[in-house]
């Protein structure tokens, strides 16, 4: 089972690879990490994606909140969180059928960033099962190339995680 996790970190070297290594000595799979600063001075803030098949989270959260330089832990569950996905597909895409790709693209409101004389390069945000979805459906006309950014997530409502947040809402 894939688990959301929002790690908040101090902004210092070495700290994303303690994190992933503590995720591999474990034997933990990470399906998607991204990091970046937060509106904290000092803070980052990593959202991790990992598939423990069979382990409980609380194992790797009290692995994570052991490390010297992780400010603070959560999961993010599904139905109450933001989840999003950047990706950017290039797509074969002839004169005869560049006008299906931009169909499709306009349905699910991805961008053409880059066209070409046989292909198209559209750039689409949304959750991961939308992205998936264009995926499947451009398939046919042949991928050249696709990159994605990993998950990113916020909690829905006021709460975040920094701390003093936390302590406002309770």
């Amino acid at each position: 089972m894939k688990h959301t996790v929002s790690i908040l970190v101090e902004n210092k070297p070495g700290v994303l690879t303690r994190v992933s290594s503590l995720f591999s000595r474990r034997g933990f799979n990470i399906h998607s990490l991204a990091v970046g600063t937060t509106e904290s001075p000092g803070v980052s803030r990593m959202t991790v994606v990992v598939d423990l098949p069979d382990k409980p989270l609380e194992h790797v959260t009290k692995q994570l909140h052991k490390l010297i330089n992780v400010l603070k832990v959560i999961e993010l569950e599904p139905g109450s969180s933001v989840v999003r996905e950047l990706m950017l597909i290039k797509v074969h895409a002839e004169s005869a059928t560049r006008g299906q790709v931009f169909e499709l693209a306009e349905v699910f409101r991805a961008n053409i960033v880059d066209v070409t004389s046989d292909s198209v390069t559209a750039e689409i945000l949304g959750p991961p099962d939308k992205l998936a979805a264009f995926e499947d459906l451009v398939r046919p006309f042949g991928i050249i190339e696709l990159v994605k950014t990993g998950r990113i997530a916020l909690g829905r409502g006021t709460r975040g995680i920094s701390d003093r947040q936390l302590r406002a809402a309770v």
